[in-house]
């Protein structure tokens, strides 16, 4: 020891003291920003000099205690302060205020995801919601009937007066992993009806007049009759509910017309290529539909899903004869024609085929407002390299029949799949993240409520959900890295963000025409200062003090 370790002891003080003083700084500069949340210094002491390090007690005399000199303190860390601040009222409907903990998820132009408590927010020329540095903030889309579709996050898109003219779609872009370590489909649904006999008890065929189908032991009582319909509802797909069809009784109407038209409006198709020997036709006496592979594809036909001419009865009674396999997805996607009017277009993927250093995937595709009488708009395929990558050049669309509709035929919609890739993931993920077309109508405003829905106001009076905003939430909020403009990032020790709809899973409220203050509190801050400033005055008294008694050493010298 000695006296310029005193000297460096002063030193360490002062840095620490400076330290301090850095950042009341920064919290007294931001007391006006918002969102902005203060931080505060933690000190510790650094190593200590031994003389001694203590002696055990023994028989004959007591133990002693270490003789240390601590050497001064340094910074243990600068922990920011997560508490809300106050929230200010604006009544500008895209200012946003998280009440709660969460922070609002944006994506910069490099494609980070970035955090924000600062919802001072604004509308693009391209009408999405961005922050002022022009980072996209991002939430939930909605489908065809304005619902929201969770799960994948899309830039959040208030098309405020742009949203005023018809126009058809040309082109829908996709993002997803699809799952291409996933089963390979190779059988679809297989129902079967009973039994069914003619009039003279041999087992129906393709051929034979749906008027003359009996059930054995029933020959003399007819099933249906010309002039009979029948009505298709509740139907599924893989879960899903089937539109509701109907199917008119001719004189002449065969058995095979018949299940020809329940083939069709069941979604089965029989592209060629396609896994699991897809189609429908009559097996010993029985309506046999075999539908297409992967679990998504699955068919049921539930008792009372087919109606005989308006009426309960049931005539046919369908049971799974086999069940489907294979790696599948499915999406829907919404499109319009050329006047505006919104088309569905359901998408099943499904994984047909893996081999060394490829993986081949086919997306089946069905729309109910398909004009005519066919459920089915064919199948795409996409094939994806060793890397999970697509194979390239990709030629994927589909052809929507909008015959009798007013609008222009077909309507001819490009499948952007490009950003599509095919990786062993645990579950496939699929979503159409943009879209060209519009419908009519005008959009003039918007608010959103404190589950983050954003609600639009068209020009007609009617209003419609356009979105959701997301919230992100971590286990350690303080582990976050700031990088200016208002933002985190997320950072070693912060934990994984945990991005669910406001309201959900710890997530705060969302106040729509309201922002969050800072929370610095400066009487504290002032406080701070003074014993920052006074701890600053007493370590560089250690040094003057130091070099004083440095200075009367080297006058004895002299001397």
């Amino acid at each position: 020891m000695g006296l310029t370790s005193t000297l460096f002891t002063g030193l360490t003080g002062l840095n620490s003291s400076q330290a301090r003083l850095d950042v009341i700084g920064d919290n007294i500069a931001n007391v006006n920003t918002t969102g902005f949340k203060s931080s505060r210094v933690m000190f510790q002491t650094l190593f200590s000099q031994t003389v001694t390090g203590g002696t055990k007690p023994s028989a004959t005399i007591g133990g002693t205690n270490p003789i240390q000199v601590g050497l001064g303190s340094v910074t243990g860390a600068i922990q920011r302060n997560f508490t809300a601040g106050s929230i200010e009222t604006t009544g500008v409907p895209s200012d946003l205020a998280i009440e709660g903990n969460g922070f609002f998820v944006m994506r910069t132009p490099e494609n980070e995801r970035v955090f924000t408590r600062d919802g001072s927010f604004l509308l693009s020329a391209e009408r999405k919601l961005i922050s002022k540095n022009g980072f996209f903030v991002t939430g939930y889309g909605v489908d065809s009937n304005f619902n929201i579709v969770p799960g994948n996050l899309t830039d959040i898109t208030i098309p405020i007066g742009t949203l005023t003219t018809a126009r058809a779609t040309s082109t829908a872009r996709f993002d997803g992993t699809l799952n291409s370590g996933g089963t390979v489909g190779t059988q679809g649904s297989i129902l079967q009806s009973q039994i069914l006999h003619d009039t003279s008890g041999t087992p129906i065929t393709g051929a034979t007049l749906l008027s003359d189908v009996r059930n054995p032991g029933s020959l003399g009582t007819p099933l249906v009759a010309a002039g009979n319909t029948f009505t298709l509802r509740g139907a599924k797909q893989g879960g899903r509910d089937l539109p509701e069809s109907t199917f008119t009784i001719g004189a002449g109407t065969t058995v095979q017309d018949f299940v020809n038209w329940l083939g069709t409006r069941v979604g089965i198709n029989t592209d060629t290529g396609a896994a699991g020997s897809p189609g429908f036709g009559i097996n010993g006496g029985r309506l046999e539909l075999r539908g297409n592979a992967g679990t998504e594809n699955r068919l049921e036909l539930p008792l009372g899903t087919l109606l005989s001419d308006g009426s309960t009865q049931n005539p046919f009674a369908f049971t799974s004869a086999q069940e489907p396999n294979g790696e599948s997805i499915h999406t829907s996607m919404i499109v319009y024609d050329s006047i505006g009017t919104p088309i569905t277009v359901g998408l099943v993927g499904v994984l047909e085929g893996r081999t060394t250093g490829a993986s081949t995937w086919r997306f089946y595709m069905n729309s109910a407002n398909n004009a005519g009488s066919n459920f089915n708009l064919g199948s795409t395929v996409v094939e994806f390299d060793g890397n999970g990558r697509p194979v390239l050049p990709l030629d994927n669309s589909v052809l929507v029949n909008r015959t009798g509709t007013g609008a222009a035929d077909p309507l001819v919609v490009r499948l952007d799949m490009s950003r599509l890739n095919g990786l062993a993931t645990e579950r496939s993920g699929l979503v159409m993240t943009f879209q060209d077309g519009f419908e009519a109508g005008t959009l003039v405003d918007f608010s959103v409520g404190g589950d983050g829905q954003i609600t639009g106001t068209f020009s007609n009076g009617l209003t419609q959900t356009l979105g959701q905003l997301a919230v992100a939430t971590f286990s350690n909020p303080a582990g976050l890295v700031a990088r200016g403009n208002n933002v985190f990032f997320t950072g070693a020790n912060s934990g994984d963000a945990q991005i669910t709809p406001p309201l959900q899973l710890g997530a705060g409220r969302v106040l729509g025409g309201a922002l969050e203050l800072s929370n610095v509190d400066l009487s504290r801050e002032f406080i701070n200062m003074i014993t920052a400033s006074t701890s600053f005055s007493a370590n560089s008294r250690v040094i003057s003090t130091s070099d004083q008694l440095l200075q009367e050493l080297l006058l004895l010298v002299r001397r």
